[in-house]
């Protein structure tokens, strides 16, 4: 029975795919990934997301594994970036949407 195992950290500057990316592919990637998602909420995180990458918030590249050897590129923000937090609060919004994730 296959098992999953967990997943590593991935050095993205020797990844084979994501070595080249900056700021603005990591956004783009986002919006490809997500941008098809139908719900409100879904669209509000993925907002959420892409103004933190445009914010300096890191984007992690982990690899997921399995027991029977599969592997997979799993993608994700670290914590929110002085940046973004400062900008988010320059909005000053009484309630500011995040969204709702969507389920992996």
């Amino acid at each position: 029975m296959t098992r999953y195992v967990g997943t590593v950290p991935v050095d993205k500057a020797s990844h084979p795919r994501f070595a080249t990316y900056r700021t603005g592919d990591w956004a783009s990637h986002f919006i490809a990934e997500y941008g098809v998602l139908p719900n409100e909420g879904h669209k509000a995180w993925l907002i959420d997301q892409v103004s933190r990458i445009l914010h300096g918030t890191p984007v992690v590249v982990g690899q997921a594994r399995w027991t029977d050897g599969r592997k997979e590129d799993r993608i994700w923000l670290a914590s929110p970036s002085p940046r973004y937090m400062q900008w988010r609060k320059s909005l000053r919004l009484s309630e500011y949407d995040e969204g709702v994730p969507p389920e992996a």
